[in-house]
């Protein structure tokens, strides 16, 4: 039986066989995540999964069909996909924003899915002015064409940083004086009543999991948006706008005296 090639990927977005997707992770190319066939467990796909871990890049196994959707080719076992964008290195990005005096803006995505609502996120991160986008290299929205797109273009203005932990991610931001603001409908306390001026990232959970308890501990302040309707919460790209926005309503305040 022959299999279609997957919809909507060119043979530009992806690299196939052993040597050329080692070439491409050794040589530091942008990868969004590698495929490999299951069961795949030898020296070479070893030393691939080894490097491409320590480099944040995520690691899926799947079945042959997978593979053979995307090429006909001789795939080897192993298909890398590449991102579309380049990521950045939020602990080159922290000592930077302190060294020219800014007052760093992040936000932290935990289990955010959805390719749209990402595009979404970073086109409101990007129109408030925030410095970069935390995202995990494992349970993360995949950065394609079609996030590209919801993001009217902010995914290539603003830092998205895929790393490995977020919880290490957290600790390092906590010890270099950067206030971790839990958002989550569970807390007592508004938005508006948080000091949103101060060096601080704003970590967001998915629609149907929220939070990640290890995570949510880590956190400085819990605080959540005020709603009047029956719906109980928001849809999380909204709800990234209206805390972002606020954000940088109270550090414009801040500046002006007000």
């Amino acid at each position: 039986m022959i299999v279609k090639k997957q919809k909507g990927l060119k043979a530009s977005e992806y690299i196939f066989g052993i040597h050329p997707v080692m070439e491409a992770v050794k040589a530091d190319q942008s990868i969004d995540r590698i495929l490999i066939k299951k069961g795949m467990n030898n020296d070479k796909i070893r030393e691939i999964t080894g490097v491409a871990r320590a480099k944040s890049i995520y690691i899926q196994y799947v079945p042959i069909e997978k593979l053979n959707s995307i090429t006909q080719k001789l795939h080897q076992g192993i298909i890398a996909l590449k991102s579309l964008i380049e990521y950045q290195d939020i602990e080159k990005i922290v000592p930077f924003l302190f060294e020219q005096g800014k007052i760093p803006s992040l936000l932290i995505l935990d289990g955010i899915t959805d390719v749209r609502n990402f595009g979404s996120i970073a086109r409101s991160c990007e129109c408030a002015g925030a410095d970069a986008v935390i995202i995990p290299a494992s349970g993360a929205a995949r950065i394609n064409s079609d996030a590209v797109k919801t993001s009217a273009g902010a995914l290539n203005r603003i830092a998205v940083c895929r790393v490995t932990s977020l919880t290490e991610t957290v600790q390092f931001l906590k010890n270099s004086g950067i206030q971790i603001f839990a958002a989550t409908e569970k807390a007592e306390n508004l938005i508006y009543d948080r000091n949103l001026t101060l060096p601080g990232a704003i970590l967001l959970g998915g629609e149907d999991t929220g939070i990640s308890e290890p995570l949510l501990s880590m956190a400085d302040t819990q605080m959540k948006i005020p709603l009047m309707g029956k719906i109980g919460s928001l849809n999380v790209a909204v709800a990234s706008g209206v805390i972002m926005f606020e954000m940088l309503r109270q550090r414009e305040n801040s500046n002006s005296g007000v």
